[in-house]
């Protein structure tokens, strides 16, 4: 569907993310993948979605000087809030635990935003997901941890895998919003840019 609005644009995706890969295939959207490193720290002042509009933002300004005029940048970030505080990574199994026990019997939100730059123009966009968990077990979640390894996902946790599959008893908003990236806001928004 988005074939001839994108025909004439080179579509570059920032992210070693697999899921993210996947979905713009599942999209019918061919892109390039660069990555450039960022550090990727915020303003303590900053709360909620403004976290993740800021480190998606963040992502792209290595890339700004370096683009052509038929190119549109996506650059993303998800976040997990709850408690008044972002969860980002988890470093290790320790804190993997921690983040999930903290999950468990409680509803918390995930955010992902998408920053979409080409030459002159930048349109950030995010969606909020609410996901409840059950009441996890300590060896529910020494398993997932040990099975799965989540250290690379925001809460410590991939709603596809089995925790997902054992634990989350409601979802409010985007299913795959929580997987990394809001698809329905990709599509939407790519349209948009392409024809500025």
């Amino acid at each position: 569907m988005l074939g001839d609005t994108l025909k004439n644009h080179n579509i570059i995706l920032a992210s070693a993310s697999p899921r993210r890969q996947q979905f713009f295939l599942e999209l019918g959207i061919a892109v390039t993948i660069e990555l450039k490193p960022v550090k990727e720290e915020f303003p303590k002042r900053l709360v909620h979605f403004e976290i993740s509009d800021y480190l998606a933002q963040l992502k792209a300004i290595p890339f700004i000087d370096t683009l052509k005029p038929s190119d549109i940048l996506i650059t993303s970030d998800t976040i997990v809030w709850h408690q008044s505080k972002a969860l980002g990574k988890p470093k290790n199994a320790e804190e993997a635990f921690e983040m999930i026990a903290s999950l468990s019997n409680a509803t918390h939100e995930v955010i992902t935003s998408v920053c979409f730059t080409k030459i002159g123009h930048q349109i950030t966009q995010n969606a909020v997901t609410k996901v409840t968990f059950k009441a996890l077990t300590d060896d529910e979640i020494h398993h997932y941890i040990n099975t799965y390894k989540p250290f690379d996902k925001a809460g410590a946790y991939g709603i596809q895998e089995w925790i997902g599959l054992i634990g989350v008893t409601k979802i409010e908003g985007s299913y795959f919003n929580v997987m990394g990236l809001p698809t329905h806001l990709v599509y939407s928004s790519l349209n948009e840019i392409a024809t500025i």
